[in-house]
């Protein structure tokens, strides 16, 4: 059995995929980063960078085991269950740089536009229109991959494609345009179509909430330093 950490993000996202694919059970814990709830003690002794998703994975032979990070926790599960991820050498070395490039080009950057799109308090010109680029020159990456492919690693699908995905789906909430780059558009929408796929964004819809976070919610979200990340706000 795997506790499962969760909120309806593109993060989140990522690894919901993963466990519908597999169709193994878990248990879903929400997580309301809206309201802080990923300061928890209890959360942080799973995830200590205070963010989410996280897995406990009950099944383990030594016991129960915190994995944190999506590209880990991806990996910890496709290996565990020989799904979703290439067997032979090379295979295996394209899957973890995509998950490499993605947790550490595309999320950061798709993420770093969500907030200046979605949550800045001031409108920020210029951090909008750099993120937007870095946002664009990452679909301009995928789209260079896919040229001639159906999946970004060999001839399956894989957890390179689900990592990355999410991020395409919300592009035009985020301002951005696939027009430019059809071969992701396309696999944008195979994988969309999956049933696992569509399970898992519908997953967790009922949590969110109507009501914005209060300023000062806010302030403790997005003003963390050495002092406050590794604990819930008071």
């Amino acid at each position: 059995m795997i506790d499962f950490y969760y909120w309806p993000t593109p993060n989140g996202w990522k690894v919901a995929i993963l466990l519908e694919e597999l169709g193994v059970d878990y248990t879903l814990i929400p997580v309301d980063i809206s309201r802080g709830e990923q300061f928890a003690p209890d959360f942080l002794e799973t995830s200590p960078n205070n963010r989410i998703p996280a897995i406990v994975d009950h099944d383990h032979p030594g016991g129960p085991l915190p994995v944190f990070e999506s590209g880990a926790i991806m990996l910890h599960l496709a290996r565990k269950h020989r799904r979703f991820v290439a067997n032979d050498p090379v295979g295996e070395k394209e899957t973890l740089e995509w998950l490499f490039w993605q947790v550490g080009n595309q999320g950061p950057m798709a993420g770093q536009l969500s907030h200046f799109v979605n949550y800045a308090p001031d409108d920020q010109p210029y951090a909008r229109e750099r993120y937007a680029r870095e946002y664009d020159r990452c679909l301009g990456v995928l789209e260079r991959r896919l040229d001639g492919r159906t999946w970004l690693v060999g001839d399956s699908y894989s957890i390179a494609d689900m990592i990355c995905w999410p991020w395409v789906l919300i592009a035009r909430p985020l301002t951005a345009s696939l027009d430019d780059v059809p071969n992701v558009r396309d696999w944008r929408q195979r994988i969309k179509e999956r049933p696992a796929v569509q399970r898992a964004v519908d997953l967790g819809k009922e949590f969110r909430r109507s009501a914005a976070p209060s300023k000062e919610e806010r302030d403790i979200l997005f003003n963390q330093t050495a002092a406050t990340a590794g604990r819930r706000q008071a």
